[in-house]
Protein backbone atom coordinates (compact mmCIF):
# COMPACT_ATOMS: atom_id res chain seq x y z
CA UNK A 1 0.00 0.00 0.00
CA UNK A 2 2.12 2.64 -1.23
CA UNK A 3 -0.19 5.68 -1.61
CA UNK A 4 -1.29 6.05 1.98
CA UNK A 5 -4.30 8.61 2.81
CA UNK A 6 -3.53 11.59 4.79
CA UNK A 7 -5.69 9.48 7.60
CA UNK A 8 -3.67 6.41 7.68
CA UNK A 9 -0.51 8.76 7.33
CA UNK A 10 -1.27 10.64 10.50
CA UNK A 11 -2.34 6.88 12.11
CA UNK A 12 0.88 5.39 11.46
CA UNK A 13 3.23 8.37 12.12
CA UNK A 14 1.87 8.73 15.82
CA UNK A 15 2.50 4.93 16.12
CA UNK A 16 6.06 5.48 15.68
CA UNK A 17 6.34 8.80 17.75
CA UNK A 18 4.75 6.84 20.78
CA UNK A 19 7.93 5.10 20.91
CA UNK A 20 10.33 8.04 20.66
CA UNK A 21 12.12 8.31 23.79
CA UNK A 22 14.67 11.12 22.55
CA UNK A 23 14.11 15.26 23.65
CA UNK A 24 12.61 15.57 20.06
CA UNK A 25 11.65 13.06 16.97
CA UNK A 26 10.61 13.62 13.48
CA UNK A 27 9.30 11.01 11.41
CA UNK A 28 8.28 10.99 7.72
CA UNK A 29 6.43 8.81 5.68
CA UNK A 30 7.01 8.62 1.69
CA UNK A 31 5.44 6.37 -1.36
CA UNK A 32 5.00 6.24 -5.10
CA UNK A 33 3.79 4.42 -7.44
CA UNK A 34 3.57 4.46 -11.42
CA UNK A 35 5.22 2.39 -14.05
CA UNK A 36 7.51 3.55 -17.30
CA UNK A 37 8.13 2.22 -21.32
CA UNK A 38 11.37 2.56 -22.27
CA UNK A 39 11.97 2.24 -26.38
CA UNK A 40 14.50 2.22 -28.95
CA UNK A 41 15.16 2.12 -32.57
CA UNK A 42 10.92 2.08 -32.80
CA UNK A 43 11.09 -1.37 -30.26
CA UNK A 44 10.01 -1.63 -26.43
CA UNK A 45 13.02 -2.29 -24.40
CA UNK A 46 11.82 -2.39 -21.46
CA UNK A 47 9.13 -1.89 -19.02
CA UNK A 48 8.05 -2.01 -15.76
CA UNK A 49 5.85 -0.93 -12.30
CA UNK A 50 7.37 0.40 -9.34
CA UNK A 51 5.63 0.84 -5.69
CA UNK A 52 7.70 1.96 -2.98
CA UNK A 53 7.28 3.16 0.39
CA UNK A 54 9.79 3.66 3.18
CA UNK A 55 10.33 5.71 6.96
CA UNK A 56 12.45 7.81 8.30
CA UNK A 57 13.37 8.64 12.17
CA UNK A 58 14.98 11.41 12.78
CA UNK A 59 16.26 11.20 17.16
CA UNK A 60 17.66 14.74 18.35
CA UNK A 61 19.58 15.18 22.02
CA UNK A 62 20.59 18.70 22.36
CA UNK A 63 22.45 19.44 18.98
CA UNK A 64 23.00 15.87 18.11
CA UNK A 65 20.84 13.91 15.37
CA UNK A 66 20.75 10.66 14.04
CA UNK A 67 18.45 9.58 11.22
CA UNK A 68 17.58 5.77 10.78
CA UNK A 69 15.11 4.15 7.96
CA UNK A 70 13.03 1.46 7.54
CA UNK A 71 10.24 -0.22 5.20
CA UNK A 72 8.70 -2.51 7.27
CA UNK A 73 5.92 -1.77 9.32
CA UNK A 74 4.68 -4.19 12.19
CA UNK A 75 5.08 -2.82 15.40
CA UNK A 76 8.37 -4.60 15.89
CA UNK A 77 9.76 -3.37 13.18
CA UNK A 78 8.91 0.66 13.88
CA UNK A 79 10.22 0.44 17.54
CA UNK A 80 13.48 -1.18 16.64
CA UNK A 81 14.14 1.74 13.86
CA UNK A 82 13.28 4.63 16.28
CA UNK A 83 15.72 2.81 19.15
CA UNK A 84 18.28 2.72 16.17
CA UNK A 85 18.00 6.21 15.30
CA UNK A 86 18.32 7.43 18.95
CA UNK A 87 21.74 5.34 19.20
CA UNK A 88 22.73 7.35 16.02
CA UNK A 89 22.12 10.77 17.46
CA UNK A 90 23.74 9.85 20.73
CA UNK A 91 26.67 8.75 18.78
CA UNK A 92 26.69 11.87 16.19
CA UNK A 93 28.36 14.81 16.46
CA UNK A 94 27.28 17.92 17.74
CA UNK A 95 25.93 19.98 14.97
CA UNK A 96 26.39 24.00 15.70
CA UNK A 97 23.85 25.07 12.60
CA UNK A 98 21.16 22.78 13.98
CA UNK A 99 17.25 24.29 14.44
CA UNK A 100 14.76 23.33 17.10
CA UNK A 101 11.64 21.40 15.46
CA UNK A 102 8.83 23.78 14.23
CA UNK A 103 5.47 23.22 16.33
CA UNK A 104 1.99 22.92 14.51
CA UNK A 105 1.15 24.77 11.51
CA UNK A 106 -1.32 24.83 8.87
CA UNK A 107 -0.63 23.87 5.07
CA UNK A 108 -2.80 24.65 2.52
CA UNK A 109 -3.82 22.11 -0.19
CA UNK A 110 -2.58 22.01 -3.73
CA UNK A 111 -3.69 20.67 -6.88
CA UNK A 112 -0.47 18.38 -7.42
CA UNK A 113 -3.01 15.11 -7.67
CA UNK A 114 -4.53 13.90 -10.48
CA UNK A 115 -6.66 11.01 -10.51
CA UNK A 116 -6.28 10.58 -14.45
CA UNK A 117 -2.37 10.39 -14.09
CA UNK A 118 -2.92 7.99 -10.48
CA UNK A 119 -5.22 5.72 -13.11
CA UNK A 120 -2.48 5.09 -15.90
CA UNK A 121 -2.25 1.16 -16.47
CA UNK A 122 0.36 -0.67 -18.84
CA UNK A 123 -2.16 -0.71 -21.19
CA UNK A 124 -2.61 3.21 -21.54
CA UNK A 125 1.26 3.66 -21.31
CA UNK A 126 1.62 1.16 -24.16
CA UNK A 127 -1.08 2.90 -26.53
CA UNK A 128 0.67 5.98 -26.05
CA UNK A 129 3.87 4.86 -27.11
CA UNK A 130 2.56 2.80 -29.74
CA UNK A 131 1.25 5.86 -31.41
CA UNK A 132 4.74 7.12 -31.06
CA UNK A 133 6.54 4.60 -32.48
CA UNK A 134 3.88 4.29 -35.31
CA UNK A 135 4.59 7.83 -36.62
CA UNK A 136 8.54 7.55 -36.47
CA UNK A 137 8.36 4.38 -38.49
CA UNK A 138 5.85 6.41 -41.44
CA UNK A 139 8.77 8.84 -41.15
CA UNK A 140 11.18 6.04 -41.71
CA UNK A 141 13.04 7.54 -38.41
CA UNK A 142 14.26 5.46 -35.46
CA UNK A 143 13.05 6.65 -31.94
CA UNK A 144 13.81 6.09 -28.12
CA UNK A 145 11.44 7.34 -25.66
CA UNK A 146 10.90 7.43 -22.32
CA UNK A 147 7.30 7.28 -20.76
CA UNK A 148 6.88 7.31 -17.15
CA UNK A 149 3.88 8.16 -14.55
CA UNK A 150 4.10 8.22 -10.77
CA UNK A 151 2.06 9.05 -7.69
CA UNK A 152 3.11 9.61 -4.80
CA UNK A 153 3.01 11.20 -1.04
CA UNK A 154 5.27 12.28 1.65
CA UNK A 155 4.19 13.25 4.96
CA UNK A 156 5.96 14.68 8.21
CA UNK A 157 5.03 14.56 12.02
CA UNK A 158 7.40 15.62 14.90
CA UNK A 159 7.25 15.53 18.76
CA UNK A 160 6.26 19.50 18.76
CA UNK A 161 2.49 18.74 17.40
CA UNK A 162 3.58 19.33 13.21
CA UNK A 163 1.79 17.40 10.97
CA UNK A 164 2.58 17.91 6.81
CA UNK A 165 1.00 15.47 4.19
CA UNK A 166 0.92 15.91 0.31
CA UNK A 167 -0.30 14.07 -2.48
CA UNK A 168 0.80 13.92 -6.16
CA UNK A 169 1.13 12.77 -9.45
CA UNK A 170 3.19 13.47 -12.54
CA UNK A 171 3.74 12.12 -16.33
CA UNK A 172 6.71 12.54 -18.29
CA UNK A 173 7.60 12.38 -21.83
CA UNK A 174 10.85 12.21 -23.98
CA UNK A 175 11.59 11.56 -27.65
CA UNK A 176 14.54 11.62 -29.24
CA UNK A 177 14.56 10.65 -33.26
CA UNK A 178 17.25 10.18 -35.66
CA UNK A 179 17.68 8.97 -39.30
CA UNK A 180 19.31 5.76 -40.02
CA UNK A 181 22.73 6.93 -41.13
CA UNK A 182 22.53 8.89 -37.83
CA UNK A 183 23.39 12.81 -39.27
CA UNK A 184 20.15 14.16 -38.30
CA UNK A 185 18.46 14.08 -34.80
CA UNK A 186 15.39 15.77 -33.71
CA UNK A 187 13.80 15.72 -29.90
CA UNK A 188 10.68 16.69 -27.57
CA UNK A 189 9.76 16.52 -24.05
CA UNK A 190 6.43 17.04 -22.43
CA UNK A 191 5.22 16.83 -18.63
CA UNK A 192 2.01 17.28 -17.22
CA UNK A 193 0.07 16.68 -13.88
CA UNK A 194 -3.06 15.66 -15.30
CA UNK A 195 -2.09 12.89 -18.26
CA UNK A 196 -5.14 13.69 -20.45
CA UNK A 197 -2.85 16.95 -21.22
CA UNK A 198 0.15 14.00 -22.84
CA UNK A 199 -0.10 14.14 -26.58
CA UNK A 200 2.37 11.64 -27.76
CA UNK A 201 1.39 11.37 -31.02
CA UNK A 202 2.29 15.33 -31.26
CA UNK A 203 5.26 15.42 -29.38
CA UNK A 204 6.50 12.80 -31.78
CA UNK A 205 5.64 15.12 -35.23
CA UNK A 206 7.67 17.62 -33.58
CA UNK A 207 10.35 15.75 -33.22
CA UNK A 208 10.22 14.12 -36.67
CA UNK A 209 10.23 17.41 -38.01
CA UNK A 210 13.04 18.21 -36.32
CA UNK A 211 15.27 15.44 -37.32
CA UNK A 212 14.34 15.62 -40.82
CA UNK A 213 14.65 19.36 -41.44
CA UNK A 214 18.31 19.15 -39.48
CA UNK A 215 19.43 17.06 -42.15
CA UNK A 216 22.44 18.06 -44.10
CA UNK A 217 23.23 21.22 -41.55
CA UNK A 218 25.96 23.84 -42.68
CA UNK A 219 28.65 25.01 -40.89
CA UNK A 220 28.71 28.90 -40.29
CA UNK A 221 31.29 30.62 -38.60
CA UNK A 222 31.01 31.34 -34.41
CA UNK A 223 30.46 34.57 -32.72
CA UNK A 224 27.82 36.32 -31.33
CA UNK A 225 24.39 35.77 -33.11
CA UNK A 226 20.99 36.72 -31.85
CA UNK A 227 19.26 33.64 -31.02
CA UNK A 228 15.53 32.31 -30.22
CA UNK A 229 15.86 29.54 -27.60
CA UNK A 230 12.98 27.15 -27.67
CA UNK A 231 11.14 26.29 -23.86
CA UNK A 232 13.06 23.58 -23.50
CA UNK A 233 16.98 24.75 -24.61
CA UNK A 234 15.70 28.20 -22.32
CA UNK A 235 15.06 25.76 -19.15
CA UNK A 236 18.89 24.03 -19.49
CA UNK A 237 20.22 27.61 -19.50
CA UNK A 238 18.17 28.98 -16.53
CA UNK A 239 17.93 26.05 -13.90
CA UNK A 240 21.36 26.31 -12.82
CA UNK A 241 20.17 30.54 -12.00
CA UNK A 242 17.07 29.16 -10.01
CA UNK A 243 18.76 28.39 -6.44
CA UNK A 244 18.50 32.14 -4.78
CA UNK A 245 20.25 31.01 -2.06
CA UNK A 246 20.90 34.11 0.93
CA UNK A 247 23.99 31.91 2.33
CA UNK A 248 25.47 31.49 -0.72
CA UNK A 249 25.10 35.24 -1.96
CA UNK A 250 26.30 36.69 1.35
CA UNK A 251 29.24 34.50 1.71
CA UNK A 252 30.28 35.94 -1.90
CA UNK A 253 29.88 32.56 -3.76
CA UNK A 254 27.33 33.13 -5.66
CA UNK A 255 25.80 35.74 -8.97
CA UNK A 256 23.81 36.96 -6.36
CA UNK A 257 26.55 38.10 -4.37
CA UNK A 258 27.55 42.09 -4.63
CA UNK A 259 31.13 42.93 -4.89
CA UNK A 260 32.75 44.61 -2.01
CA UNK A 261 30.06 42.34 0.48
CA UNK A 262 26.72 41.90 0.66
CA UNK A 263 24.21 40.84 -2.03
CA UNK A 264 21.94 42.09 -4.96
CA UNK A 265 18.65 42.06 -3.12
CA UNK A 266 16.19 45.20 -4.53
CA UNK A 267 18.78 45.73 -7.29
CA UNK A 268 17.89 45.53 -10.69
CA UNK A 269 19.75 42.35 -11.86
CA UNK A 270 18.47 41.98 -15.35
CA UNK A 271 16.06 43.51 -18.23
CA UNK A 272 12.69 44.47 -17.14
CA UNK A 273 10.80 41.61 -19.02
CA UNK A 274 11.93 39.33 -16.53
CA UNK A 275 9.54 38.38 -13.75
CA UNK A 276 10.46 34.72 -11.91
CA UNK A 277 8.46 33.25 -8.98
CA UNK A 278 7.06 30.41 -7.14
CA UNK A 279 3.81 29.17 -6.76
CA UNK A 280 2.49 26.19 -4.97
CA UNK A 281 -0.93 26.88 -5.95
CA UNK A 282 -0.24 27.44 -9.93
CA UNK A 283 -2.48 24.98 -12.14
CA UNK A 284 -0.42 24.60 -15.12
CA UNK A 285 2.75 23.53 -12.42
CA UNK A 286 1.32 22.66 -8.99
CA UNK A 287 3.73 22.30 -6.20
CA UNK A 288 4.21 21.23 -2.39
CA UNK A 289 3.16 23.97 -0.02
CA UNK A 290 5.51 22.85 2.57
CA UNK A 291 9.50 21.93 2.55
CA UNK A 292 11.07 19.51 4.43
CA UNK A 293 11.68 21.10 7.69
CA UNK A 294 8.17 22.06 7.64
CA UNK A 295 7.99 26.14 7.07
CA UNK A 296 4.73 26.48 5.13
CA UNK A 297 5.74 27.79 1.06
CA UNK A 298 3.41 30.72 -0.64
CA UNK A 299 3.56 32.37 -3.78
CA UNK A 300 6.87 34.06 -3.60
CA UNK A 301 8.57 36.53 -6.02
CA UNK A 302 12.05 36.23 -6.95
CA UNK A 303 12.57 38.48 -9.37
CA UNK A 304 9.86 41.29 -10.48
CA UNK A 305 10.69 43.18 -13.29
CA UNK A 306 14.09 42.34 -13.58
CA UNK A 307 14.59 43.50 -9.55
CA UNK A 308 15.47 40.86 -7.22
CA UNK A 309 12.82 40.66 -4.65
CA UNK A 310 13.57 37.54 -2.34
CA UNK A 311 15.99 35.55 -1.39
CA UNK A 312 15.75 31.92 0.27
CA UNK A 313 16.49 32.42 3.80
CA UNK A 314 17.38 28.30 5.86
CA UNK A 315 15.67 28.75 9.29
CA UNK A 316 19.43 28.81 10.65
CA UNK A 317 20.52 31.62 8.29
CA UNK A 318 17.74 33.22 9.07
CA UNK A 319 18.06 33.13 12.76
CA UNK A 320 21.63 34.77 12.71
CA UNK A 321 20.97 36.94 10.12
CA UNK A 322 17.83 38.58 12.51
CA UNK A 323 14.86 37.90 9.13
CA UNK A 324 12.27 35.43 8.69
CA UNK A 325 12.62 32.43 7.32
CA UNK A 326 12.10 32.10 3.35
CA UNK A 327 11.89 28.62 1.72
CA UNK A 328 13.00 27.54 -1.29
CA UNK A 329 10.21 27.48 -4.14
CA UNK A 330 8.75 24.42 -4.52
CA UNK A 331 8.70 25.25 -8.09
CA UNK A 332 9.78 27.91 -11.18
CA UNK A 333 7.92 29.93 -13.20
CA UNK A 334 8.92 32.59 -15.86
CA UNK A 335 6.44 35.36 -17.03
CA UNK A 336 6.53 35.07 -20.64
CA UNK A 337 4.95 37.16 -23.76
CA UNK A 338 2.23 36.76 -26.14
CA UNK A 339 4.12 35.72 -29.08
CA UNK A 340 4.13 32.48 -30.30
CA UNK A 341 7.05 30.55 -31.42
CA UNK A 342 6.68 30.91 -34.94
CA UNK A 343 5.97 34.89 -34.37
CA UNK A 344 9.29 35.26 -32.46
CA UNK A 345 11.16 34.11 -35.86
CA UNK A 346 9.28 36.31 -38.08
CA UNK A 347 10.64 39.00 -36.25
CA UNK A 348 13.94 37.89 -36.29
CA UNK A 349 16.14 39.44 -39.24
CA UNK A 350 19.47 37.42 -38.61
CA UNK A 351 19.56 35.33 -36.23
CA UNK A 352 19.89 31.23 -34.76
CA UNK A 353 17.06 28.84 -33.60
CA UNK A 354 18.02 26.70 -30.56
CA UNK A 355 15.83 23.40 -29.61
CA UNK A 356 17.64 22.10 -27.29
CA UNK A 357 21.00 22.46 -25.11
CA UNK A 358 22.86 19.35 -23.42
CA UNK A 359 26.58 18.67 -21.67
CA UNK A 360 26.08 21.98 -20.01
CA UNK A 361 28.50 22.89 -17.56
CA UNK A 362 29.49 25.42 -14.78
CA UNK A 363 32.67 27.47 -15.00
CA UNK A 364 32.25 30.16 -12.75
CA UNK A 365 29.52 30.14 -10.10
CA UNK A 366 30.09 33.82 -9.35
CA UNK A 367 28.97 35.00 -12.76
CA UNK A 368 26.91 31.98 -13.69
CA UNK A 369 29.05 31.14 -16.43
CA UNK A 370 28.00 28.28 -18.25
CA UNK A 371 29.59 26.12 -21.59
CA UNK A 372 27.52 23.49 -23.38
CA UNK A 373 26.28 21.99 -26.70
CA UNK A 374 23.40 23.21 -29.14
CA UNK A 375 21.86 19.38 -30.52
CA UNK A 376 18.74 18.24 -31.53
CA UNK A 377 17.84 20.75 -34.48
CA UNK A 378 19.84 24.04 -35.13
CA UNK A 379 18.11 26.26 -37.50
CA UNK A 380 19.99 30.03 -39.44
CA UNK A 381 17.04 32.32 -39.48
CA UNK A 382 16.96 35.02 -42.60
CA UNK A 383 14.35 37.97 -42.97
CA UNK A 384 11.70 36.67 -41.18
CA UNK A 385 12.41 32.66 -41.95
CA UNK A 386 14.54 29.33 -41.41
CA UNK A 387 16.48 29.37 -44.22
CA UNK A 388 18.96 25.98 -43.47
CA UNK A 389 20.08 23.93 -40.63
CA UNK A 390 23.40 24.01 -39.16
CA UNK A 391 25.76 22.32 -37.57
CA UNK A 392 26.34 22.52 -33.59
CA UNK A 393 28.13 25.01 -31.03
CA UNK A 394 29.31 25.07 -28.21
CA UNK A 395 28.51 28.28 -26.15
CA UNK A 396 30.35 30.15 -23.35
CA UNK A 397 27.15 31.96 -21.95
CA UNK A 398 25.69 32.69 -18.45
CA UNK A 399 22.10 33.19 -18.02
CA UNK A 400 22.33 36.66 -16.22
CA UNK A 401 24.38 38.30 -19.22
CA UNK A 402 21.67 36.24 -21.32
CA UNK A 403 19.08 37.67 -19.35
CA UNK A 404 20.51 41.54 -19.56
CA UNK A 405 20.45 40.83 -23.56
CA UNK A 406 16.62 40.12 -23.58
CA UNK A 407 14.28 41.17 -26.77
CA UNK A 408 11.50 39.09 -26.70
CA UNK A 409 9.63 36.73 -24.97
CA UNK A 410 7.48 34.24 -26.30
CA UNK A 411 4.14 32.62 -24.42
CA UNK A 412 5.32 30.07 -21.44
CA UNK A 413 5.06 26.62 -21.68
CA UNK A 414 5.45 23.51 -19.30
CA UNK A 415 9.24 22.38 -19.82
CA UNK A 416 11.66 19.03 -18.70
CA UNK A 417 15.05 19.77 -17.64
CA UNK A 418 16.46 15.82 -18.19
CA UNK A 419 19.00 16.81 -16.09
CA UNK A 420 17.34 16.95 -12.91
CA UNK A 421 14.30 15.84 -14.61
CA UNK A 422 12.12 18.93 -13.10
CA UNK A 423 9.36 20.66 -15.01
CA UNK A 424 9.09 24.35 -14.99
CA UNK A 425 6.87 26.96 -16.72
CA UNK A 426 9.32 28.61 -19.19
CA UNK A 427 8.77 31.13 -22.26
CA UNK A 428 11.07 31.25 -25.53
CA UNK A 429 13.49 33.73 -25.39
CA UNK A 430 15.07 36.14 -28.19
CA UNK A 431 18.55 37.06 -26.96
CA UNK A 432 21.00 39.13 -28.85
CA UNK A 433 24.52 38.78 -28.48
CA UNK A 434 24.84 35.09 -27.00
CA UNK A 435 28.10 33.82 -27.55
CA UNK A 436 29.17 29.94 -29.32
CA UNK A 437 32.23 29.60 -29.26
CA UNK A 438 33.37 26.68 -31.66
CA UNK A 439 31.68 24.81 -33.81
CA UNK A 440 30.58 21.11 -33.16
CA UNK A 441 30.51 18.12 -35.33
CA UNK A 442 28.27 15.85 -32.73
CA UNK A 443 24.85 15.65 -34.27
Amino acid sequence: MPIYTKEEAQALLKKVLSYSKAEECEVSLGGNEGGNVRYALNAVSTAGDISTVSLAVTSVYGKKAGTATINEFDDAALERVVRRSEELAQLAPTNPEYMPMLGPSEFKESPTYNANTAGMTPESRAEMVGKSIAITKDAKLNAAGFLENSSGFNAIMNSKGLFAYNKSSDVTFTITTRNEAGTASGYAARGFTDVSKLDTASATRVATMKANSSLGARAIEPGKYTVILEPVAATYMLESMFRFDARSAEEGRSFLSKKGGGTRLGEQLVDPKVTIYSDPFNADLPGSTWGGDGLPREKTMWIDKGVVKNLAYSRFWAQKKGVAPVPNGSNMIMEGGTQTLEELIKGTERGILVSRLWYIRMVDPQSLLLTGLTRDGTYYIENGKIKFPIKNFRFNESPVIMLNNLEALGKQERSISIESYRSYLIPPMKIRDFTFSSLSDAV
